[in-house]
Parts: C-alpha cells; sequence; structure tokens
C-alpha cells in the first residue's frame, strides 16, 4: 500500500508543498511540487508534476498560509487518487528542545508556541499551518523537521553568547538556522564528491534568507545565523548582524518601542533598506541605480568576510558550496563572491560558472567549487520516513 506525504513549507506570503511516496525502504518518489505565492497582494497557484508537466497554474483565493492549506488540500482531493497520509512540516525554530524530527501533538505545539519570539516571521506561520492540518485533514500524521536540528553538532564554545551563564543556561545561545539545507547539502556532497564530504567545507546558502555554514565531516561547526534568523550576512529584508548599541540607542534616542524595532530589523532593511528599491537580488542586478549596486556590493563583502570567518573556525577550506535561490541561479554573485575570498585558494572557472555546471572551480583550485541545488522538501519526507519506520 502506497504511503504518501505532503511537505508544507510556511512562510509569511507563499506556502510551498511538495508530495512524495515514502513506501516502505524503497527511492522516496516525486509526485508533484507546487505553491500558493503572492498570499499578501495577488494570490496564485502552480504546481507541476514529477516530470515538470503544468497541473494547475492560475489565481488562488487564500490570504494567509493557513487558507492556503485548505485551497492546497480540497484541489490535492479532487487531482489526486489518494490524499495524503502524512503531513510534514519544516518547522523554523526548535530551540532547545527539539533536536530530531517529532511527531506533533498538543505537547509539541505548545512547546512551539514559546519560541515564537525567536523566530517571528516564521514560527507563527508554521503553527498556524499545523493547525490547519489538524482541522481540515484531522487523520494524517504531522511531523515536524526543524531548521534548528542539523546545528546540535556544533562544540558548546559555538553556541555560546559572551553573556552571563545564568542566560546561557536559559537557552540564550546560537541555535542556527537552514539546517534542513545544511543537511540536504552535506547528503549530496557524499554521492557528488565523497572524497571532499568528509573534509572542510563552507556552504553558502543565499536567498531572501542567506546563512552560511562550516562543515566538518560533513557535521556543523559554526554557522552565521544564531539566536534568531536574523544574525549574519544582510537578507533581502532582514538587517544580519549588527552591534547590539544600534538597537539600544533606536530605543533611547529615537524613541522606537520595541515592535518598530523588530518591524525595522526584520521587514525594512537588508537589501530592500539599503538599495530602497527591492528586496530581489534579480531586480537589483538589473538596475542602473547607485544604491541598487551598493546593496549588492554590501551582500557580497559580508558573505566574503563570513567564508574567511568560517574558515577560521574549520582551520583550513577544502571546498566551497552555492545553494539556495540566489546561490544556485546568480553566476554573477557566486563570481563576485569567489573573487574576494582568491586568497583562501579558490581559482573560479568563469566559463562553467556562466554555463551553470556543478563544479565551477578549475582544476588547479586548491578550494573546489560548487553550485548545488537544494531541496529542503526531500530532506523532510527523508526525515518523516525514518521516523514513521522506527515507530512502527
Amino acid at each position: 500500500m502506497r504511503t504518501s506525504i505532503l511537505v508544507l513549507n510556511a512562510g509569511s506570503s507563499s506556502l510551498k508543498f511538495s508530495l512524495f511516496d515514502i513506501s516502505g525502504h524503497q527511492k522516496i518518489a516525486d509526485l508533484l511540487h507546487g505553491q500558493i505565492d503572492g498570499l499578501l497582494s495577488q494570490p496564485y497557484l502552480s504546481a507541476t508534476d514529477a516530470q515538470g508537466s503544468v497541473l494547475i497554474d492560475g489565481p488562488a483565493q487564500s490570504t494567509t498560509p493557513e487558507t492556503a492549506f485548505e485551497e492546497i488540500w480540497t484541489w490535492l482531493q479532487k487531482g489526486i487518487a489518494t490524499v495524503p497520509d502524512v503531513v510534514g512540516h519544516r518547522v523554523v525554530h526548535g530551540g532547545d528542545k527539539f533536536k530530531a524530527p517529532v511527531v506533533i501533538d498538543p505537547t509539541v505545539i505548545a512547546s512551539l508556541e514559546e519560541l515564537v519570539p525567536l523566530a517571528p516571521l516564521h514560527q507563527p506561520h508554521n503553527l498556524a499551518v499545523i493547525r490547519s492540518v489538524a482541522h481540515i485533514a484531522p487523520a494524517a500524521r504531522q511531523i515536524a523537521c526543524f531548521d534548528t536540528s542539523f546545528h546540535a553538532s556544533m562544540p558548546s564554545l559555538a553556541t555560546r553568547f559572551a553573556l552571563p551563564r545564568d542566560m546561557h543556561d536559559r537557552g540564550i545561545r546560537h541555535y542556527g538556522f537552514h539546517g534542513l539545507s545544511y543537511e540536504y547539502i552535506a547528503g549530496e556532497l557524499r554521492g557528488v564528491v565523497p572524497e571532499l564530504a568528509g573534509t572542510k567545507i563552507v556552504v553558502v546558502h543565499l536567498g531572501s534568507g542567506a546563512s552560511l555554514c562550516a562543515l566538518d565531516g560533513g557535521r556543523s561547526v559554526a554557522t552565521t545565523m544564531s539566536f534568531t534568523p536574523l544574525d549574519g550576512v544582510p537578507m533581502g529584508t532582514r538587517s544580519g548582524a549588527l552591534d547590539p548599541g544600534v538597537v539600544l540607542y533606536l530605543l533611547q534616542h529615537e524613541k522606537m518601542d520595541a515592535k518598530a524595532v523588530e518591524h525595522l530589523l526584520y521587514e525594512r532593511s537588508g537589501l530592500l533598506g539599503v538599495s530602497g528599491i527591492s528586496s530581489d537580488m534579480r531586480k537589483l542586478l538589473s538596475s542602473d541605480s547607485a544604491e541598487a549596486r551598493e546593496a549588492i556590493d554590501l551582500f557580497v563583502y559580508q558573505v566574503q568576510r563570513e567564508i574567511g570567518s568560517l574558515a577560521a573556525a574549520l582551520h583550513g577550506l577544502d571546498g566551497l558550496v552555492f545553494t539556495g535561490g540566489i546561490g544556485e541561479k546568480s553566476a554573477e554573485i557566486r563570481a563576485r563572491v569567489c573573487d574576494g575570498v582568491r586568497w583562501l585558494g579558490v581559482d573560479l572557472d568563469a566559463a562553467a560558472n556562466d554555463d551553470g555546471r556543478q563544479t565551477i572551480s578549475k582544476e588547479t583550485s586548491k578550494v573546489s567549487v560548487f553550485a548545488i541545488p537544494t531541496d529542503e522538501n526531500l530532506m523532510i519526507a527523508r526525515h518523516a520516513r525514518k521516523l514513521l519506520n522506527a515507530k512502527s
């Protein structure tokens, strides 16, 4: 009997979904992929099957991630033979408690609610969709997979802020995010370049959310996001790393309250804030504006700095992997980043990079460079099957 899983990845303006066949121990099979995006403006539902054929492509009715799930579920019931048995969720923050995937129950939901202040852009939407699934499809088993779990391997020193010890003990520490993406890339490296999979690698996940991770033998040892997904390099609308004194200044002298500061740092900063034009790297790269160029320059500069920092944490560097929407698709950003870290032994093959090949470094490069697409949804499906098999 076929067991299928619907994987959901909820954001503030979109709900992405994938359907997989996870029956038995055979290879997980793609069935379809899609999303409802534009929830805050013009919602649109699109989906393709495993061969890329369009299944649906048109306006949607949803305005929130939870109503988007209802619309997707209704469409699935019309479009496939059987509805999914399992629903898997990407949950951004698992805190100290959740270091592996879990079956969702009321106790798990209550614990995840406590973490909302640490991921205010993501966690509320994750929880809203979980509740929507419980209401609309109560027979479906729900599984949460966490972006923080992969970083549980970081050494204790890498998790600590220089704050009083009791604060660390209360959970104020580095967690790290994009873990499902990094875990997927670590697995891909074992298949693509097994001779490098056990060495020192920096993975550069660049998208509307952006971070970098140092892998030593496939395990996370350091990463740029920390207590929340706000830290590290500038992102689409998020500031990235910031002197804490700036926040104090905004509170004390600009008379901003905490909510206004949160809105500034999460939604008005990053590429959007510096350029004043857009949070979309594609639009900035096509713009002649000096402000757009400065936003791109700052982004590239910060990524280069973080590569150097993570190479120091690794005590060396054998490989560099670009992934995420920008990392996978923008040859220009990859080239500019690599140009600034040539001192580490990176020698980019410009033709391979422009052609979109997987290996984009020259054979003589001391550091091997790759562009590898990530697949967080497939990673969730793998985790869900493993968890269900362990419980059966």
